[in-house]
């Protein structure tokens, strides 16, 4: 049985609208304690979810972030994408993005 939170996120990947972050693959199968029907999970979602790159303009808006303060590399990286996109960004760990003007954030698990 698949934890709470692959539950939760479900609903989301069916919207036409549902697009991922390439960082957030890395972010989410390099989860070190990731378990083995999780990963199962995740990856039949990035096979299927269309998938947005990291270009010039991502990692130029990434970089104004880490300039503006201290974020991880990946969070930045997820962000910027998300802001260029105009996309909701769909993540348990909203303390990490609740500073960033002008980015829609929406935590799936406290619905």
């Amino acid at each position: 049985m698949l934890p709470k939170t692959t539950l939760c996120i479900r609903p989301l990947l069916f919207l036409p609208e549902a697009r991922i972050s390439a960082i957030s693959k890395v972010e989410t199968l390099g989860y070190h304690q990731l378990k083995d029907e999780e990963k199962q999970f995740f990856e039949s979602i990035f096979e299927t979810i269309p998938m947005l790159a990291v270009d010039s303009k991502v990692i130029d808006l990434a970089t104004m972030l880490k300039q503006q303060r201290k974020y991880f590399l990946g969070d930045a990286i997820i962000a910027a994408t998300a802001l260029l996109y105009d996309a909701q960004l769909n993540t348990n760990n909203t303390a990490d993005f609740d500073k960033i003007v002008g980015l829609k954030l929406f935590n799936p698990l406290l619905q």
